[in-house]
């Protein structure tokens, strides 16, 4: 009977310390909830006519968004639940946040006025539909790529992705306002800045590239890119003069960068078309085993 005794309580004191979590566990969702926060903090500002501020909490969305599948391969700190986390930031920070921007921004902030002038109640409507088909296009496209994780992928995709990521399109959805925030600051091309800040002009941004986030088009992804060591040195100074130039002119040279990305598009189809033809091609002149 004591033995009995004994080995029951050993269980059920095992079964305690298995529903135990490690704290570490809790640090990647947090900085995922930072994350959301930084999003839906740069909404508030968005609102109130403080767009500076609106993209710099977007830019703490971004490194957070980063950070928190590091720290969670880092301290082995996997889980579901930081996976659903992740996704709901990701739409909150990627979907909504550029998107309310862009209609906070393009239609003059809460009052509606450019320039003193009042945008018209119908542009207002059309800019905010424009607005909530980019956030949808997002949550389109994060909830299709939860759904391909775990199907097979044909060995051409595993250097692409299908259509343009959620950061990516707030990149490059957000390009026109950095470039006519950077111009406005240096006080340079005004009338390059009225054009990007064009309400018809933005419409077509947001719709273009809802598109392609919701679209199957491949686009790059880094993380597949690898650099042989004879071009190291190069890719090396490369990376050097960028970080040069985000520390002398941040914005202009965000915004650049989103330019680039949005000509890497076409230039990504052309690739990736090459890549599926000689793929095929193999598998034409493969010999049939009998």
């Amino acid at each position: 009977m004591s033995k009995f005794r004994f080995r029951g309580r050993r269980r059920r004191r095992k079964e305690g310390v298995r529903e135990s979590v490690p704290l570490r566990t809790i640090a990647p969702n947090l900085v995922t909830s930072l994350a959301a926060c930084a999003g839906i903090t740069s909404i508030s500002l968005s609102s109130e006519g403080r767009f500076l501020p609106a993209l710099c909490a977007l830019l703490v969305a971004c490194v957070c968004d980063g950070l928190d599948g590091r720290v969670a391969r880092l301290l082995k700190a996997s889980s579901k639940l930081g996976a659903e986390l992740d996704s709901l930031a990701d739409f909150v920070n990627f979907g909504v946040a550029p998107a309310m921007f862009m209609f906070y921004w393009l239609t003059g902030g809460p009052q509606h006025m450019v320039d003193g002038v009042a945008v018209s109640r119908p542009l207002v409507r059309l800019v905010l539909a424009s607005s909530l088909f980019y956030a949808l296009c997002d949550c389109f496209r994060l909830a299709r790529f939860n759904t391909m994780l775990e199907q097979p992928s044909l060995p051409y995709w595993k250097h692409f992705f299908t259509g343009v990521p959620a950061p990516g399109g707030c990149w490059m959805v957000l390009t026109p306002a950095i470039l006519a925030i950077a111009l406005d600051a240096k006080g340079k091309a005004p009338a390059l800045s009225n054009l990007l800040q064009n309400p018809y002009f933005g419409m077509a941004m947001l719709l273009f590239v809802g598109a392609l986030m919701a679209s199957r088009l491949p686009t790059i992804s880094l993380k597949a890119i690898h650099v042989r060591r004879e071009y190291m040195p190069g890719v090396l100074a490369a990376l050097l003069l960028v970080v040069a130039l985000l520390a002398s002119n941040f914005w202009l040279t965000l915004a650049v960068g989103g330019i680039v990305y949005v000509l890497t598009v076409p230039v990504t189809f052309v690739v990736f078309a090459r890549l599926r033809s000689s793929y095929e091609r193999g598998l034409t002149n493969t010999p049939e085993k009998r």
